[in-house]
């Protein structure tokens, strides 16, 4: 596995469908290209508010075909997909996500793990507290991690992070960057992983020819 310098960010909003999807995927990429995936959760309605989009559960005719397009993917992958009737407010398990990453990054990622097995498998509110709690303690983190649901510091972190998405040009959800090449939806993993390879490949030394 290659260090952190070469990490492949991964930009989601808990309450986008399709990142549910990629994140299912995450292993895989880190296996397939030796390199670790850098979680970093923000809030799509930060993107939103400069390209003037919404959600796709909120769009006439867009709804309705990823609400299908959803199922399709869970049947196709044998996964569950039951995710809440109302649009998942993402606020909590973002915060919640970098005060625990600030302690340790890998119960940061099984925190997240968790609140999608939850809120994409049982149709469960993760912004509530009675499943953020489930999530923590099933991560193995403390249950008073809670209280970073609501602390003004991560607050401010949590902006910061969604500025920092903008200005990496983050408009999407899921959305890879890997050395400023830029992917962007759950579709393009194929091709993130071949481009990896493909520079991997190009930048190994050339033995000249000689035989051993």
């Amino acid at each position: 596995m290659r260090d952190a310098a070469d990490a492949i960010e991964f930009w989601f909003d808990f309450g986008s469908g399709y990142a549910y999807f990629a994140h299912l995927e995450v292993a895989r990429i880190e296996r397939e290209t030796a390199r670790p995936v850098l979680w970093r959760p923000f809030m799509l309605g930060t993107a939103f508010k400069v390209t003037g989009a919404q959600g796709l559960s909120q769009t006439p005719m867009k709804g309705e075909y990823a609400r299908r397009d959803w199922q399709r993917l869970a049947t196709a992958k044998g996964v569950p997909f039951d995710r809440p009737g109302k649009p998942v407010i993402a606020l909590a398990p973002s915060r919640i996500f970098y005060g625990l990453e600030e302690c340790d990054a890998a119960t940061a990622r099984r925190f997240a793990e968790r609140c999608f097995a939850h809120g994409y498998g049982h149709a469960a509110d993760i912004a509530t507290d009675e499943v953020l709690v489930r999530c923590l303690e099933e991560a193995g983190a403390p249950s008073d991690a809670i209280t970073f649901a609501r602390d003004p510091r991560l607050k401010d972190l949590l902006k910061a992070r969604s500025e920092e998405a903008i200005a990496r040009g983050v408009f999407g959800s899921p959305f890879f960057i890997w050395r400023d090449e830029p992917f962007w939806g759950a579709d393009r993993i194929d091709m993130l992983i071949a481009w990896i390879k493909a520079h991997d490949a190009a930048e190994r030394p050339d033995d000249g020819g000689t035989q051993p």
